[in-house]
């Protein structure tokens, strides 16, 4: 009897050890922990540009606001120009001073992502240059003057008001954090003096102070992996923080690591890329810039169908959607932001069945007749892709080209399967191609909620929609249904 309580005990002393499992500082370990499953079951994400760049707020259409002290430091003449002509010869310094935020509202904001439908925000806590949303002494000391928010213009932490405010909703909060800074002095002089005393510094006071469930790490670039300790750093995330079991880290810890190592590969204005075996998370703006720029028209911006189709594509693939906004100098989100997020919110509240809790299923998509290669638009020598992608992808093709008709979506837990489709057929008819379905399969609309009939018609599915009711379709910017335990 004893033998067997011994055995017992040791089983059980093995099972959480599984369970409290200890992480090596390489990449081999590191690359095993599994992506938090609050995280894979979330989908849709708000980024937040937020800072000084806030204030001058403009740069060139297709370039991005948040990189205006560098594009000025590197010779852009329209950047030059818009700052001569606007604020003299005053150095990008005395922007801290202006950016007041006196109209920033946390719980408006909240309340504002919450409705979007998005379940986690990542906020730039510090961009490349430098200047910090929280009241970090590093910030001032390797600077040498105020260089943060709670010593500066808006005299207040803004990092963690809007960290508390957003836990009082079901919306997690995460933030952005650039490892290297343009012009910091520390940095200028000794790249491994600067990581070791000014970045890690910072990194573990947002982490023991804010305690972020995602923490979204980019300016790797310039330096190895290495010379960050991005292995050390992640150890002791994974091990000992006291966000080691909730935290999301993703893929930019070093030169060359981007798309290898890392939980979350992160693709930037990259949506053919495709990452089945390895769980991903596209970033973008709803316009092109991330941080705000006034020199924007509406025309620039991505509308709410084809956000609402990129939100599903990514889905579909087995990844996430990071959707940006640029709030303004006073802590404003633009109204066209705004609406866009509500609109699209307007959406997930009656189909975001097809989106939380699903996973990449064999199929990802239908394609109609005609050729499937399309490649997105870029400016020579840029990777980023054009907003009109998933349009052209979808509801406007160029002649010759296939549109998606169908992507899907499966929920394992319920063995529900989802076709989202872009267009309401005319003839109120949608065909599923190659699907064999058991003849008490129900199928439903989510919009309404309505039990469809359908029919087996050789090798294919067809659906009996409802006429097109406008006074029940409240979002039609997709439309989905479910078709119920069946999917494996």
């Amino acid at each position: 009897m004893k033998r067997q309580v011994f055995l017992s005990s040791c089983i059980c002393l093995l099972a959480l050890a599984g369970v409290a499992q200890t992480y090596r500082p390489d990449w081999q370990s590191l690359d095993t922990r599994p992506v938090p499953e609050w995280y894979r079951n979330s989908k849709f994400g708000i980024f937040i540009h937020w800072g000084v760049y806030a204030v001058p707020g403009f740069t060139t259409k297709g370039n991005y606001s948040e990189w205006y002290q560098h594009q000025m430091e590197s010779g852009d003449t329209a950047v030059i120009k818009y700052h001569q002509t606007n604020y003299g010869n005053n150095s990008y310094y005395t922007f801290a001073d202006h950016f007041t935020a006196d109209l920033f509202n946390p719980d408006e904001w909240a309340k504002l992502f919450e409705a979007s439908g998005a379940k986690y925000i990542v906020l730039t806590s510090k961009h490349h240059d430098g200047y910090a949303l929280w009241p970090s002494k590093e910030a001032t000391r390797d600077w040498g003057f105020p260089w943060n928010a709670a010593e500066t213009a808006p005299h207040r932490d803004l990092l963690g008001d809007l960290f508390a405010a957003v836990r009082k909703t079901s919306v997690h909060p995460g933030m952005y954090f650039s490892l290297y800074e343009w012009y910091n002095p520390l940095w200028k002089k000794d790249h491994a003096e600067y990581a070791t005393k000014h970045m890690w510094p910072q990194m573990l006071d947002l982490i023991n102070n804010y305690k972020p469930d995602v923490f979204w790490t980019d300016g790797e670039w310039d330096e190895s992996d290495t010379l960050w300790q991005s292995t050390k750093f992640l150890a002791w995330l994974y091990n000992e923080s006291p966000v080691k079991n909730s935290v999301v880290t993703f893929d930019r810890w070093g030169r060359g690591i981007r798309f290898k190592h890392g939980q979350v590969f992160t693709p930037e204005y990259q949506p053919e890329l495709d990452f089945e075996n390895h769980y991903f998370e596209e970033n973008r703006g709803m316009g092109f810039s991330y941080g705000y720029n006034r020199n924007e028209d509406a025309w620039d911006y991505n509308s709410t169908q084809s956000l609402v189709l990129q939100l599903v594509d990514k889905v579909s693939r087995g990844g996430n959607f990071l959707l940006d906004v640029g709030p303004d100098e006073h802590g404003k989100i633009p109204p066209i932001m705004q609406e866009r997020l509500l609109q699209i919110g307007e959406w997930m509240k009656d189909n975001n069945e097809c989106i939380y809790n699903t996973v990449r299923w064999k199929n990802t998509c239908q394609w109609s007749a005609g050729k499937t290669d399309y490649k997105p638009i870029r400016k020579e020598g840029d990777f980023r892709a054009s907003g009109d992608y998933m349009l052209k992808l979808t509801v406007n093709p160029d002649p010759g080209y296939a549109v998606k008709e169908l992507f899907f979506t499966y929920n394992p837990t319920s063995n529900n399967l989802y076709a989202v489709f872009p267009k309401y057929p005319a003839d109120h008819k949608l065909v599923l191609k190659n699907f064999n379905l058991p003849k008490a399969t129900a199928i439903s609309f989510l919009a309404t909620k309505e039990k469809l009939g359908w029919k087996q018609v050789g090798s294919n599915v067809e659906v009996s929609l409802p006429p097109y009711d406008p006074n029940k379709i409240k979002a039609p910017y997709a439309y989905a249904i479910k078709i119920e335990g069946f999917g494996k």
